[in-house]
């Protein structure tokens, strides 16, 4: 599909775009009070957020964006991408939006730049909620389209990937697999084919990371930690470190979902946030 027909199949009369760093970031704004920023995790875009903000927008203002790579926003014209360049990122976004400080929840890769923004930017953050977040990677736990991107004989997989494959992937994150819907891998599948996005996979997947998690006990703020017992690509284990690394953590674990807890149990997800939030 041709990026005119992207934004005219996912863009929503809550749809906006802003120039930051030289990309059109495609975003969404709905909802009053205090901003809650959500960012989304690895072949993912806002849409997977859909859910909670339809239960969040009543009490907050959820303020959601595609990341450079991913979504409607496209490849960053640099070809670079760090956790410290998605920060800066986050920074610029929030500040093209006029907004000093918010909460941030963060699935999975944002969960990752959710916490490192933190970290970066202490004054702009009221509250963390982490929903099986990245960052723990000395161990070599990465999800497996990582992998596949970083292995030299595989990684042509990327330069077209069926839909078959995509809904394998799909399914990967779900641990209910009556929830993944035809709809679901189609979005997936023709948001990851925009133009330049399985570049940028590929690139963002062969970045230099580093772990950064002795840095974690300096967060003097509140962090919800949210994880999917059945997670397959990033382990529930991964929620104890963050609980033992964190001064003020408080930590739910859900027996039956996968991955990506916010969009295969929003309802119960959601309830939790709301309380983290309102106390």
């Amino acid at each position: 599909m041709s990026l005119e027909e992207l934004i005219a199949k996912y863009t929503n009369e809550h749809s906006k775009f802003v120039e930051v760093q030289g990309l059109n970031i495609h975003y969404r704004d709905e909802g009053k009070g205090e901003v809650l920023l959500l960012v989304h995790g690895t072949f993912a875009s806002l849409h997977c957020f859909d859910d909670w903000t339809e239960m969040l927008k009543s009490q907050y203002r959820i303020v959601r964006l595609d990341l450079p790579g991913f979504g409607l926003t496209g490849p960053n014209p640099a070809h670079k991408y760090s956790i410290s360049l998605f920060t800066e990122l986050l920074k610029d976004f929030l500040v093209a939006l006029k907004i000093d400080k918010c909460s941030i929840a963060g699935n999975s890769l944002g969960g990752w730049l959710s916490w490192e923004f933190a970290l970066k930017f202490p004054s702009m953050v009221n509250k963390l909620i982490l929903i099986d977040s990245a960052g723990y990677i000395n161990d070599n736990t990465y999800p497996l389209p990582f992998i596949i991107a970083q292995t030299p004989v595989l990684r042509n997989v990327f330069n077209y990937v069926p839909k078959a494959v995509v809904r394998r992937f799909v399914k990967q994150v779900f641990y209910d697999q009556n929830k993944v819907t035809n709809e679901m891998v189609t979005r997936y599948y023709d948001l990851f084919h925009r133009e330049g996005n399985k570049e940028a996979f590929v690139r963002l997947a062969n970045s230099s990371f580093s772990q950064n998690t002795d840095n974690l006990i300096h967060l003097n703020l509140p962090v919800l930690v949210l994880w999917g017992k059945k997670d397959n690509w990033l382990s529930v284990t991964h929620a104890d470190k963050f609980e033992k690394d964190l001064k003020f953590c408080t930590k739910i674990i859900y027996e039956n979902a996968g991955h990506v807890p916010m969009e295969e149990i929003p309802e119960q997800t959601a309830k939790d946030v709301l309380n983290f939030l309102s106390n």
